[in-house]
């Protein structure tokens, strides 16, 4: 009966550094944040990839709806707000980009960010024209998505602030206070 080592280290789950299995090697990632608190929805026609990266998520903290379609995804952000979505950009029908034009019109402080697994540098830059926050490529690491996620959240949360500022702004100029 032998001793059977833990894949990554017990030191190094306490740290910023991840273990690739079987080396002794190092790389360094993001720091996690250890639970997110948004609300997140999930686009991408592949529904094995949306079960695994969902079930990831909501194991952080996150609160995770899925859509398998870009008219999915439209139907439920009118619905709902999201600090976050996540959309595959190379879907059947409604395109990536389209989607994002589509949600961007609807909900402008919703933040978008963009997976693929064959992007282009001309597809990230249309994206991010369109007013996508970051653009990815599969398959994505986990604490850089979540991270992604975490800076999606508080810049709505910024966004939406300062909409409730001009809001309250005006009616005080109105009322004559």
């Amino acid at each position: 009966m032998g001793l059977r080592l833990p894949e990554t280290p017990p030191f190094a789950q306490q740290t910023k550094y991840r273990f690739a299995a079987g080396t002794a090697d190092t790389q360094e990632v993001e720091e996690m944040p250890e639970e997110l608190n948004a609300r997140v929805l999930l686009v991408d026609d592949e529904e094995k990839f949306l079960e695994v990266v969902s079930q990831r998520l909501k194991t952080r903290g996150l609160k995770v709806d899925t859509a398998t379609s870009g008219e999915d995804a439209l139907n439920t952000v009118r619905r709902e707000d999201f600090d976050a979505i996540v959309l595959d950009l190379s879907m059947p029908g409604m395109s990536g980009l389209e989607t994002l034009e589509k949600i961007r019109k609807d909900k402008p402080d919703v933040q978008v960010i963009i997976l693929t697994g064959h992007g282009t540098l001309q597809a990230g830059v249309q994206a991010m024209k369109e007013g996508a926050l970051d653009f990815m490529e599969k398959p994505v690491d986990l604490n850089k998505l979540l991270s992604r996620i975490d800076e999606a959240r508080d810049k709505r949360i910024l966004v939406v602030q300062k909409k409730h500022e001009e809001h309250l702004k005006e009616i005080l100029q109105t009322k004559g206070w």
